[in-house]
């Protein structure tokens, strides 16, 4: 099924798709949404300074309670509600939510002063940034001259760490973001104005892997007063997720109708209902009859529990392509109890017996799932739901599962397919673009 939304920036898609919420009565949500800060008390709302969530989670049960209620302390020193808004005297630990949050739109209002200096932590980490941007504040050296709103703990020269521009308000006025996070992705608008364009949010405390899959939503405190209110999530579905991920220009594999293109074991195989569907007890290998070298693939899947699968990377056509092709990359429920002793190497996204994917980021079964798979020369890249789980050299990989070789490797081109396991898995939306 072709996606029919024209090509446009993805922050520009997102604000003709999902319109801005107007302005209402403060602190009440608008439809959809629901309000994280009541305009009377801190209820939800617990203390957390700039803390690894890794070391949180490696207390016991009384570290942590300890550890809460020496936070609170500080929270009641340094936070309070005034006039339906919470405020910051610039001291103590951030407010963090209770609830912790995945794919989520975010509706937040701000008010400072001159030479603050403050943010919003996303999943526990730091951070859409919030500037005093006037030249007397002091910090034009580390970007404060480009405005609020940017992926400010992003790696110098990254996507999204300095605004697309300057949006901020004079100092007296409200400022409002609207955040959206779909996987590790991020979109920000500041006062209707877009600031960060599908930017990739660097997990400030572990660069070497994703930001994790949830946390909650801390309001940084650091050096000046500062006043939050109309602070609003609505929590995104995977359907629309999947939507958000899409973009344009990519040929359409499979029409949604039959297996027009297709060769292998299509009698395994049917379309239904829009789906590119393995049937039940039966399966096998089909591909796409075009040969790819370098390319991209991006599609949406459905497992049902304990559902098999698998991408023919690089195939030659006939045989086992987890080893005569490039490699199979696993489509697995990882969930799934029967599954819980595999080889790493064997779970959802990894080359199956050749390299391990990051688990924790699939939806649950029998929800749709947006992938992107990256084949540039040895390497391959797996992005799921917006994080990527896989980015591996295949070429510099010799030890393998079991010790058996995988002859096809190093295979330079091939046919791209899906490796059915007699499970009812379905694939839709299959798209895939050359890059040589």
């Amino acid at each position: 099924m072709k996606s029919t939304i024209p090509f446009l920036s993805l922050g520009v898609q997102f604000l003709l798709i999902f319109s801005l919420t107007g302005r209402g009565e403060d602190n009440v949500a608008p439809s959809g949404f629901r309000a994280l800060f009541n305009g009377k008390d801190l209820s939800g709302w617990h203390g957390l300074g700039h803390f690894d969530p890794r070391k949180l989670e490696s207390m016991t049960t009384a570290q942590r309670a300890a550890k809460r209620s020496q936070d609170m302390e500080s929270v009641r020193a340094h936070w309070k509600v005034e006039n339906s808004a919470i405020v910051n005297d610039g001291k103590g630990v951030y407010l963090t939510t209770d609830e912790e949050f995945g794919d989520m739109e975010l509706l937040i209002d701000y008010w400072t002063v001159a030479k603050a200096d403050s943010g919003i932590y996303l999943r526990a980490n730091p951070q859409v940034q919030i500037w005093d941007f006037t030249e007397a504040g002091g910090k034009w050296h580390i970007g404060a001259d480009k405005g609020s709103g940017g992926l400010w703990n992003n790696s110098p020269g990254a996507p999204g760490k300095d605004p697309l521009s300057l949006a901020d308000k004079p100092f007296g006025e409200w400022n409002r973001f609207r955040i959206l996070q779909v996987g590790d992705k991020t979109t920000i608008f500041l006062n209707d104005r877009l600031v960060v364009d599908h930017a990739r949010m660097e997990n400030f405390w572990d660069r070497k892997n994703p930001l994790w899959p949830k946390g909650p939503i801390q309001l940084q405190t650091h050096g000046g007063e500062i006043r939050w209110k109309n602070i609003f999530v609505r929590e995104i579905p995977a359907d629309e997720a999947n939507l958000m991920l899409y973009e344009p220009g990519f040929k359409t594999l499979f029409n949604g109708t039959d297996l027009s293109g297709w060769g292998g074991a299509v009698d395994g195989w049917e379309a239904r209902n829009g789906t590119l569907a393995c049937k039940a007890g039966s399966g096998g290998t089909i591909y796409h009859q075009q040969t790819y070298s370098d390319f991209i693939v991006r599609f949406e899947f459905k497992l049902p529990p304990g559902g098999n699968n698998g991408l023919a990377i690089r195939y030659p056509g006939s045989g086992d392509t987890a080893y005569v092709g490039m490699c199979e990359l696993q489509v697995l429920d990882n969930s799934s109890p029967r599954y819980a002793e595999l080889d790493s190497r064997q779970y959802h996204g990894s080359a199956y017996g050749i390299a391990a994917a990051l688990r924790g980021f699939q939806r649950p079964v029998g929800t749709w799932n947006y992938q992107e798979v990256t084949v540039e020369d040895s390497r391959i890249v797996v992005n799921l739901n917006g994080t990527t789980i896989l980015d591996e050299d295949l070429g510099e990989i010799d030890e393998y599962m079991g010790n058996r070789p995988h002859p096809g490797k190093d295979r330079k081109s091939g046919y791209f397919g899906f490796a059915g396991h007699g499970d009812a898995v379905q694939f839709r939306n299959v798209r895939a673009k050359a890059l040589r």
